[in-house]
């Protein structure tokens, strides 16, 4: 699909405006993003890796201090451990490399060490966050590069249910943590992947000041394309975006263990003062 209107409307459920933009394959790769959940056991060509981490190293990076790291882990074995430790979801284990994003700031506490310079701030929360921004813009390269290669992707928040065994499988050192994970490979023709419809622009967009009543009418239109969505793709996922949002944060246990995500961090060594 490179049809600019048929894009957009696969994106919103609808045609939401006029563009009068000079189309480019770069926004027919962006617009044409779906997660595959399903993949051929066919191994990636010598020298993707090596592009996709370049992308990845090509985003902006807080201070140019390039506070992340990424494991490609491309061991069965391994592949399998960490998918019993992130849901036990079949597609880690299927893809013939699986990406671990790390926020990382093990590597400027080891560069001040060798210059003999204190690293006092590594210990506060705004460091954490950097290293988690670009890990994540990182990987979003990594993932657009990817995807103009025709291969399939999809991330994996799972990895962050039980973050201390990750680290001891991928044996990280202190002060870094995986982010998130990232299965790639070529996706299976047989099994269909849609553009899954987003929440109206009305909702997300605000100009010059943010105005949260306003997005009820955004959000119950969206509702019914989203459940119209669910029907055509026959997945059986019950009431619409609205009701199944509210039950992803109704309780702890839909946080699926990371409700101590903290205290891992802690033990992971970030101290997030």
């Amino acid at each position: 699909m490179s049809n600019p209107t048929e894009l957009l409307h696969s994106r919103y459920g609808e045609l939401p405006f006029n563009s009068q933009i000079d189309w480019n394959e770069s926004l027919t790769t962006l617009l044409s993003h779906r997660s595959i959940r399903s993949y051929l056991s066919d191994s990636l060509p010598p020298g993707t890796l090596e592009i996709l981490v370049t992308a990845a190293q090509s985003a902006s990076t807080s201070s140019n201090l390039q506070t992340w790291s990424v494991v490609a882990v491309e061991d069965s074995q391994r592949k399998e451990e960490l998918s019993k430790l992130a849901g036990n979801q079949a597609h880690i284990r299927q893809a013939p490399l699986f990406l671990v994003w790390l926020a990382d700031l093990a590597r400027l506490s080891y560069v001040a060490d060798s210059r003999g310079i204190n690293h006092e701030a590594l210990d506060y929360l705004e460091m954490f966050v950097m290293a988690t921004v670009d890990a994540t813009l990182a990987a979003q390269n990594a993932t657009i590069a990817a995807e103009s290669l025709g291969l399939g992707t999809v991330y994996i928040g799972g990895i962050r249910n039980r973050p201390e065994e990750v680290a001891r499988i991928l044996n990280l050192p202190s002060s870094v943590y995986a982010v998130f994970g990232l299965c790639v490979g070529y996706p299976n023709p047989e099994v269909n992947a849609a553009i899954k419809p987003r929440l109206p622009q009305s909702a997300v967009l605000h100009r010059e000041t943010y105005k949260l009543a306003e997005q009820d009418e955004a959000i119950a239109h969206y509702n019914d394309i989203i459940k119209q969505f669910y029907t055509e793709q026959q997945m059986n996922v019950a009431g619409d975006w609205s009701q199944h949002s509210s039950e992803r944060i109704a309780t702890v246990e839909s946080l699926r263990g990371r409700d101590r995500l903290r205290e891992a961090l802690n033990n992971l060594g970030f101290q997030l003062r």
